[in-house]
């Protein structure tokens, strides 16, 4: 049975790109008779207080995007809140640590967006390995400095992988993206770690996120193989863009549920997305079960999609 998800990070109230997010992974799951579970990805508990996870809740409920499992689900065990799984990440770590493979990192921000480092086409940073090769007693003078981030050891070895939908992807993890974040210097475990451990503990078969995620993808399979965990189906979809071209984001005070719920129904705006997603050619306002007939992948674009002016009138 295909299980999907929706991993939302409750930093305020959602917007257009989320709900597009959500809508395409519940759709997927449910037209293959799937499930659909709904994880909170509060990590950072300073930007994720919890009021914007209950409203995030309240606000897929009033979408009518309803889980299966997850906060508030009826009969499911565990928890679904990020910020409650951190024993499951030590775990993970501490397997990753008996492989030789973890090691301290003491550069700063500002060291590692230096001008001189090198960065990729996204603005990323591609770690040198300024600490990889540190002594123990090196390690141990700089940790009475200030506390280290871990790192893990990249390959030199590409990660290809078909997504379902953009197609073809890969990258040569050493040259690409070199060694990454496995826990920051504040303790907090980072994204690749902890989404990968969530989507295998809970079953995920399917992921569908944003095509601005297809690029982590490589890292994750490259933890997959190292736990001995299975990988799912990856399916990115193209950003929404703002009409000037910029990518949303919650600052977009008009892409925001805060201020859209109170000018449209959920079956308007549902509808709306589902136009720009190209599978409901007159616009006019669906239901997400009503969507269900309609959705189709072949049908979604793979280039960015920007807002039209105006959308809700």
């Amino acid at each position: 049975m295909t299980v999907g998800r929706f991993a939302p990070s409750p930093s305020g109230r959602i917007h257009l790109g989320n709900i597009l997010c959500c809508l395409l992974a519940w759709l997927s799951a449910r037209q293959k008779g799937g499930r659909v579970i709904l994880r909170i990805e509060d990590l950072d508990a300073a930007r994720c207080p919890r009021r914007y996870a209950e409203q995030m809740i309240e606000d897929l409920r009033w979408l009518g995007l309803l889980w299966d499992e997850g906060p508030e689900a009826d009969g499911c065990g565990g928890t679904f809140f990020q910020s409650q799984r951190t024993a499951l990440y030590q775990a993970a770590l501490e397997r990753l640590e008996a492989m030789g493979l973890v090691y301290p990192c003491f550069c700063t921000r500002a060291e590692l967006h230096a001008a001189s480092a090198p960065h990729r086409e996204d603005g990323q940073v591609i770690y040198a390995g300024t600490c990889r090769s540190l002594s123990p007693a090196q390690a141990a003078e700089r940790a009475r400095l200030r506390p280290p981030a871990l790192r893990l050891r990249v390959p030199d070895k590409e990660y290809r992988f078909i997504d379902a939908h953009m197609g073809l992807y890969g990258e040569r993890l050493d040259r690409d993206c070199g060694d990454f974040l496995l826990r920051r210097s504040d303790g907090m475990f980072a994204y690749q770690l902890a989404v990968v451990v969530d989507d295998a503990a809970m079953g995920v078969t399917e992921v569908v996120r944003g095509a601005d995620l297809l690029s982590s993808t490589p890292r994750q399979l490259y933890l997959y193989e190292l736990l001995g965990l299975t990988p799912p189906r990856f399916l990115h979809f193209p950003l929404l863009l703002a009409p000037d071209g910029r990518r949303l984001s919650k600052r977009d005070a008009d892409a925001g549920l805060d201020t859209l719920q109170g000018r449209v129904s959920a079956e308007e705006l549902l509808g709306k997305l589902a136009w720009l997603a190209g599978f409901n050619p007159s616009g006019g306002p669906r239901s997400a079960q009503s969507l269900l007939q309609d959705f189709s992948w072949e049908k979604v674009p793979r280039a960015d999609i920007r807002l039209p002016e105006n959308l809700f009138g």
